[in-house]
């Protein structure tokens, strides 16, 4: 009888092969002491595995084929800079000489000990960082097992998917190219690095399936299906051909998506669409170009912050990484986010402890975001004044996160102008900006009216405003079915946003531009409620892109604005089910 199991949908398509199982490293780890006097022999089997995997990486990144999706080799790097990272290094050779553990109790114990500060986490997409380093020290374990790497595959007939805890980018990367037709993990969320690179494959995956790993077995036949994450283990003969004739239509759908890319966003009533991606790395550029995008939406800038052993990036490296984003444009506009990290997302994944115990009881509601930029004014204005400079290449915006206060929005306004100051003292002419908000709590929409008067453009983080409308954790399982983008209160704000945006006059006497960056822009199951909305600029992964542009085609704005008020109208599920129903007919 087939088994069903239910994950996370994170990249499209249907996928049927047979099970490949790969093992955790640390389900078999040895947990002994050292005699006594050996504890540096032991911390050398730590370093020759470090280095072991140092080559094994950097042979892995030299090897990539030259069409190989841009996030790989900047995956690779983040996991050559955890190795090196002494939070791994140091602190795991400390539990050998204080304990005298062996070195691979000694790693998964500091591992436990890194684990905790991620999991205080609130941001989801930096708290799922928590996988890079475990993946990092699975590394390890098997190189002191001296099982580098992943077993190899003997490549039959038959499709193959891979089912494991948790993947890697870079053991993805030792399989030949087209060996695994699809992913499935234990655990991981939207952001997980398997999510993006599985998206950027286009490869079917499912994440966080909980058991997975532990119930299908090896060799077992699986249907991976990425559009509702569904897997099906053992399916009948008759459930497997439905779903092969599934698999060849969305195949054929994937084709004539590609034919869109440069069919402009226009609606059947004429109604122009702005389709921006979303991106975290420079290198991101060319996968957002590849699928059409008109411009760049939201550029997460954490990365640029994170695991440097408390070295905070120069003037000089942002700019250049910014300089790239805005050249590999070609004069779309681009949209920076500062930095959006606090107390309560370590720069280095260390945190703030007191007696052992994080000292930031409620992260989410902390020092964090605009909050953490405003309460060190110096780094703040090295990022303002790196971004004015980049803006001298083409068009920049800077996005402001988590905005809720007058005063946040006057200090933020004081600090650009300080960095402009700086500038001009050095002999610099800073570049001409648009400033935007981006509205991700209740209150920032309660403040609208002040920050429409200020700001030349809005962008609605939808992720956040669920989480902080609803005051739900989305990382909580045991109240993740209660995060839902559809609930009237969340519908109630965005169109609130959205209306007000259009109606006002900013500070260039026009209304203010507005769009939408979060999940629900890149759903095109939402894009004609969006539209309905009144929304005309949507901001997303770039794999999602296209599957958007193709719903706005057929979309007729005029038709569905009132629909659309319909659904704001109702609040009991199922009458609010039906309205949407209209939407789709």
């Amino acid at each position: 009888m087939a088994l069903q199991m239910f994950g996370i949908p994170v990249s499209r398509g249907v996928a049927v092969g047979r099970a490949v199982l790969l093992s955790s490293a640390r389900l078999d780890v040895a947990h002994y002491f050292v005699d006594p006097g050996q504890e540096e022999a032991e911390i050398d089997r730590l370093r020759a595995a470090r280095a072991a995997v140092r080559s094994e990486l950097q042979t892995l990144q030299a090897e990539l084929p030259a069409d190989a999706p841009a996030e790989m080799a900047a995956f690779i790097d983040v996991h050559k800079m955890l190795l090196d990272d002494p939070h791994i290094g140091r602190d795991t050779a400390g539990w050998i000489r204080r304990r005298r553990y062996n070195a691979e109790w000694a790693l998964t114990a500091q591992l436990d000990v890194i684990a905790r500060s991620f999991d205080e986490m609130d941001d989801a997409y930096l708290r799922e960082r928590k996988a890079d380093v475990e993946q990092v020290v699975e590394r390890l374990l098997r190189a002191l097992r001296g099982t580098q790497g992943l077993p190899g595959v003997a490549r039959g007939d038959d499709d193959l998917v891979l089912v494991a805890h948790d993947i890697s980018p870079a053991d993805m990367m030792q399989f030949k190219q087209g060996v695994f037709r699809g992913f499935i993990t234990d655990i991981g969320g939207k952001t997980s690095h398997t999510a993006i690179v599985a998206r950027s494959l286009d490869i079917p995956a499912v994440v966080g399936a909980r058991e997975a790993s532990r119930l299908i077995r090896q060799d077992d036949w699986v249907i991976i299906d990425g559009d509702n994450g569904l897997l099906i283990v053992d399916p009948s003969p008759a459930i497997v051909d439905d779903y092969r004739v599934r698999k060849q239509e969305s195949e054929l759908a994937r084709q004539r998506l590609q034919r869109l890319r440069n069919t402009p966003a226009r609606t059947l009533d004429g109604q122009s669409i702005e389709l921006l991606a979303n991106i975290e790395l420079p290198e991101d550029c060319e996968a957002a170009l590849q699928a059409g995008a008109t411009g760049i939406g939201l550029f997460r800038t954490e990365f640029l912050f994170m695991n440097r052993n408390g070295r905070l990036p120069g003037e000089n490296e942002q700019f250049e990484a910014y300089r790239r984003v805005v050249q590999a444009m070609g004069g779309r506009p681009v949209t920076i986010r500062t930095i959006d990290i606090g107390a309560d997302k370590p720069l280095d994944g260390d945190g703030d402890h007191r007696d052992g115990e994080f000292t930031h009881l409620n992260p989410a509601l902390g020092l964090r975001a605009i909050r953490y930029s405003l309460s060190d004014p110096a780094m703040f204005r090295v990022q303002l004044r790196a971004l004015l400079r980049a803006a001298c290449f083409g068009p920049l915006r800077i996005l402001v996160p988590m905005l809720a206060h007058a005063r946040e929005l006057h200090q933020t306004i004081e600090q650009l102008d300080l960095a402009r100051a700086e500038l001009r003292a050095a002999g610099v002419e800073p570049g001409k900006v648009e400033l935007g908000a981006m509205i991700e709590v209740p209150g920032a929409v309660l403040m609208l009216p002040l920050f429409l008067r200020h700001f030349d453009f809005i962008s609605v983080g939808t992720n956040d405003l669920v989480q902080y409308t609803l005051a739900i954790d989305r990382a909580d399982e045991s109240v993740a079915e209660l995060y839902d983008p559809l609930h009237p209160a969340v519908l109630q704000l965005l169109a609130q946003t959205i209306a007000q945006a259009h109606a006002a006059h900013g500070i260039r006497g026009r209304p203010v531009h507005v769009s939408v960056c979060g999940e629900m822009a890149g759903d095109p199951q939402l894009t004609r409620l969006l539209l309905g909305l009144g929304l005309r600029s949507f901001s997303m992964h770039p794999a999602q892109l296209l599957s958007v542009k193709h719903e706005i085609l057929r979309s007729d704005c005029s038709r569905l604005a009132p629909l659309a008020q319909a659904v704001l109208g109702e609040f009991e599920p199922e009458e609010q089910r039906r309205a949407l129903a209209a939407l789709d007919a």
